[in-house]
């Protein structure tokens, strides 16, 4: 199965996790939320991740989750990932990428599910207001 790390800016991650796990229930094994704070130095959020990668590793795979391209979170975890074995990394998460990443865990190779959540995550990413418009006008 693979497995998974959410780094991102506060507590974004672990809310992430709750929310997804609320959807398509709890995840006991392979998931992991790592916060960055001011509150912790740079060596001290580069060893959580450290850890987390050697903890999580296996050979289905791993994804890391980032909040945001360019921010601490992704700019620590890329230069561990990089080089790390069955690893792979996406910015950008949002809960849609995490409800389909817990759903098809079990089910698709890493480099499959790497593509579908990163869809997935694409797809969520709306214009409401056009939407309804849309169906309002009869889907023309």
């Amino acid at each position: 199965m693979i497995n998974f790390i959410i780094v991102t800016h506060g507590e974004f991650g672990a809310y992430l996790i709750e929310a997804a796990e609320s959807i398509v229930g709890r995840q006991v094994h392979g998931v992991r939320s790592i916060s960055t704070s001011s509150r912790l130095s740079v060596p001290e959020i580069r060893e959580k991740i450290s850890l987390a990668l050697r903890d999580l590793s296996n050979p289905d795979g791993t994804i890391v989750f980032t909040d945001m391209p360019g921010g601490t979170p992704n700019n620590l975890a890329f230069p561990l990932v990089k080089d790390a074995p069955r690893t792979e990394m996406v910015s950008g998460v949002n809960l849609y990428m995490i409800v389909s990443a817990f759903s098809h865990r079990g089910r698709l190779t890493l480099e499959r599910l790497l593509e579908k959540v990163v869809a997935d995550g694409q797809k969520s990413i709306r214009d409401v207001r056009s939407i309804f418009q849309l169906a309002a006008a009869g889907g023309r």
